[in-house]
């Protein structure tokens, strides 16, 4: 990096205690260290499924002793873009919570504009809009739960890049690149947005000085270097797979037992 040498967290000690598949993944050490920097207090993410995101947010929390709670909202019944599903991605994801996070996560099986309610204004440190991902629906909830959020918080939008069926969260997001000053997006995987409200006290986390710095170089060398932290942690991940198929333990993307016929890895994604 321009700056000197950036060794995150998630590079250090990251193991994701869930993996299952999601085009998230390519964004799960970004997740790991975004909490580690901002240390959020409160934490509301729109569009759970099953999880992966979520939870990495909870891991990093419990792993960097950060006294702070985390909001999942969701319910649990699908969309037009996933389809509908039953009630087993919810248990999944409440057992996980419960085993893992219990006492600082608590999902609200609710509408998002449900849940709006429950929540202070200027309360929100990190706010993850990833539902629905048409035009329309990505700027209601934006708009809807920016107030949320306060002074110099941030604000992710996934699957900014993913120009699909309707999709429109690409659409949206760069309209916002014209309207906020501190904003950054990755282009990798399907994409994901952040910006930071305006407002707070500036930070001296090299992760927030990089990503929102005025030098175009700094942020590309930023967006590569997660790329191959992304690739890394996957590289990592299908060689604690292959060890544990060796010793005849093998485990499949939640923990659960492998058929015995099985050999083959599972997906990233």
């Amino acid at each position: 990096m321009s700056n000197g040498i950036y060794f995150p967290p998630s590079l250090q000690r990251f193991e994701p205690k869930r993996m299952v598949f999601s085009t998230w993944v390519d964004h799960l050490p970004f997740a790991y260290d975004l909490v580690a920097a901002i240390h959020p207090k409160l934490i509301v993410e729109l569009g759970v499924y099953n999880g992966l995101s979520f939870f990495t947010f909870c891991q990093s929390m419990i792993e960097h002793n950060i006294d702070g709670v985390a909001y999942g909202v969701d319910c649990w019944e699908g969309d037009e873009h996933t389809d509908a599903y039953d009630d087993s991605i919810y248990n999944d994801v409440a057992e996980h919570a419960r085993e893992h996070y219990r006492g600082n996560t608590y999902l609200l099986r609710m509408f998002f504009n449900e849940a709006l309610q429950h929540f202070n204004a200027e309360s929100l440190d990190l706010l993850h809009i990833d539902g629905l991902h048409t035009y329309d629906a990505v700027k209601e909830d934006f708009t809807n739960w920016y107030p949320k959020v306060k002074p110099g918080g941030i604000v992710l939008f996934h699957d900014v890049m993913a120009k699909i069926k309707d999709f429109g969260a690409w659409k949206y997001f760069e309209e916002l690149e014209q309207q906020h000053e501190d904003v950054f997006k990755f282009n990798h995987g399907f994409g994901l947005g952040v910006i930071r409200k305006a407002g707070g006290e500036p930070s001296d986390e090299p992760l927030l000085k990089m990503m929102f710095s005025k030098d175009e170089t700094t942020k590309q060398q930023l967006r590569q270097f997660y790329v191959h932290a992304g690739l890394f942690l996957e590289s990592r991940r299908q060689a604690t797979f292959w060890r544990q198929a060796r010793k005849g333990g093998r485990k499949g993307g939640q923990g659960k037992e492998k058929p015995p016929e099985s050999s083959e890895a599972p997906p990233a994604e």
